[in-house]
């Protein structure tokens, strides 16, 4: 199957303005910004027959080109980046069986992550997208836990059904679970790898529906697929001892280079 890989990368964010170019530094020293970081996690995807970073500003469109990337320019009117790969692939000609958006925050995303994500659609007929959990272990949870203490939007929790298929998801934490655990120790929490793998006909639809309540309240760009009662395959991957986190916000910054330093990433 031909497979493409949008990387949506937009200055002005709301919560964390000019993201895209924000520098992080390896286990050395090297800093690289956090667009260039996740452009190579997905130039490592096996299977992958071509990755655009897809943005609407001229910043990082410069920034882009000049470490070797392919860039789509699309319009600041989409709201998110699934609007956003809508565009690309439009501009692109609608060559590819399955998208993939690899958001421009999720430099720590093994390739394995993605390419577990694109068999399980591939294999799924019913499933219109899908997108990778990661079982979270008591250091992830107590990390989404500190995060609503101290009142920032941090990760995104996913609950689903024994078909796999997305129940909800969710910046709170979901299920409940009162009881404290390890830092090694598994837990019930399965965090949301915020990557998807869209078919392109379901992909083409989603730019043409309203907003829906859930999604405007969490701030979730899935949550418009389940309110339109469409299926979302939850597909689940294996941290192989690999830490992953998103960058959310500023704080997450020091949180992401010292799993770096500790994983020995440059």
């Amino acid at each position: 199957m031909s497979v493409l890989i949008v990387i949506p990368a937009r200055y002005a964010s709301n919560r964390y303005p000019g993201k895209p170019l924000v520098e992080l530094k390896g286990a050395s020293g090297l800093s690289r910004t956090l667009i260039e970081r996740s452009w190579r996690a997905a130039m490592q995807v096996n299977g992958a027959d071509r990755v655009v970073v897809a943005t609407d500003d001229t910043r990082i469109r410069s920034h882009a080109e000049a470490f070797g990337a392919e860039v789509v320019m699309t319009s600041d009117a989409c709201r998110n980046g699934t609007e956003r790969c809508a565009e690309a692939q439009a501009v692109l000609g609608w060559a590819h069986d399955i998208v993939v958006n690899l958001q421009g925050d999720a430099p720590l995303t093994p390739a394995w992550f993605v390419e577990d994500l694109i068999k399980g659609l591939a294999a799924d007929p019913s499933a219109e997208v899908a997108t990778p959990v990661l079982r979270a272990d008591g250091r992830a949870l107590n990390g989404f836990l500190e995060d609503r203490r101290n009142g920032r939007v941090g990760g995104t929790t996913a609950v689903f059904g024994h078909d796999r298929k997305a129940l909800y998801f969710s910046k709170e934490v979901i299920p409940f679970t009162a009881r404290p655990y390890a830092d090694s120790e598994p837990t019930p929490i399965f965090h949301h790898v915020g990557v998807y793998a869209y078919r392109p006909k379901s992909l083409a639809d989603y730019p043409g529906w309203d907003m829906g309540a859930l999604e405007a309240l969490e701030g979730l760009e899935q949550l418009r697929f389940l309110e339109r009662g469409r299926p979302v395959l939850c597909v689940e991957v294996a941290a192989r001892g690999r830490q992953f986190w998103e960058l959310n916000n500023p704080a997450d910054v020091a949180r992401i280079e010292q799993m770096m330093a500790e994983m020995g990433m440059e």
